[in-house]
């Protein structure tokens, strides 16, 4: 059995998944925020939970927000400051008594999409989370690419490329980002920076869903709106895409759910492209909030 742990702020789920990756059991907890002794008493009580009911010792993965190993063994994790600046992974693996995984909780949601019965034949995927942020990863022949300080699905912490200046006009405030610089896409194509662009242009607060409503009415300030933005994440992938030339593109995060994106998206990237590049197939993530623990389970599976 495979056991995969997505570790937030708010909680920990545990799924365990057999042998043909298909979940068996779940279970979610709080995350302790007390003490460090707590945090691991949790992780081992809910593995030790999973052993009782599978009858055998599962292998462990987890998927976590922030470096899962810096240069000195330690994790750092803003919002797990139980554990944050401990050696998580050492611990864990003495406490369990077995070999414990940890990734970035973006490259295990990419790792779930590219173990997906229909998405397995691709040997270069890439996974886009348009949410409360933007970010994502790569996976590779199965494996996740964590990079040499586990930032290869930072996405969002690219700036803005020139073409956006031509797409949102030269006057367009550049907003500083949560890392500190300026510019970051991260701010124009998230689920926030979506609301941010619509109040700009048409000085009117609403929140993405209400945009997106107003969209399939056939508002007309909506349809440019979308429009814009389409053309604006079509730039900024041009970028990436010229870089990463993946077979599969896997877009999750609450902009996922408007389902005329990848649509929408397919149809202008051509035009931000090499003109020999093919435009990677385009999905919308299958697993959803599932997709953390189905990750952090595969993480196993490319021995």
């Amino acid at each position: 059995m495979h056991y995969g742990l997505d570790i937030g702020g708010s909680k920990i789920a545990l799924g365990v998944f057999d042998s043909s990756r298909t979940l068996q059991w779940e279970r979610r907890i709080a995350t302790p925020h007390e003490s460090y002794s707590a945090f691991l008493d949790a992780i081992a009580g809910l593995v030790h939970d999973a052993d009782a009911r599978t009858g055998e010792r599962g292998s462990v993965g987890i998927g976590i927000p922030g470096m899962p190993v810096t240069a000195d063994g330690t994790l750092y994790a803003a919002n797990l400051p139980a554990a944050s600046g401990r050696a998580l992974r050492a611990d864990l693996c003495a406490l369990l008594g077995r070999d414990v995984r940890l990734d970035n909780d973006a490259n295990c949601f990419a790792l779930s999409e590219a173990w997906d019965d229909e998405f397995a034949r691709y040997p270069l995927v890439m996974g886009l989370i348009l949410g409360t942020g933007v970010g994502g990863g790569l996976v590779l022949n199965g494996k996740s690419i964590p990079g040499h300080s586990y930032i290869t699905g930072e996405f969002g912490h690219i700036r803005l490329p020139v073409d956006a200046l031509e797409i949102l006009g030269h006057d367009i405030p550049l907003l500083r980002c949560g890392c500190g610089q300026l510019g970051c896409i991260e701010n124009y194509l998230s689920g926030g920076g979506f609301a941010w662009l619509y109040n700009h242009f048409y000085d009117q607060s609403l929140n993405a869903p209400e945009i997106i409503a107003l969209w399939e009415q056939g508002d007309e300030g909506a349809r440019a709106h979308v429009a814009r933005y389409v053309e604006l994440l079509a730039a900024c992938l041009g970028t990436i895409l010229t870089i990463v030339d993946p077979d599969l593109l896997v877009i999750g995060g609450g902009l996922s759910n408007f389902a005329a994106l990848t649509t929408l998206l397919s149809d202008r990237l051509p035009l931000r492209l090499l003109p020999v590049a093919r435009v990677p197939r385009i999905e919308r993530a299958r697993h959803g909030d599932a997709g953390g623990m189905r990750g952090a389970a595969f993480l196993h599976l490319t021995d």
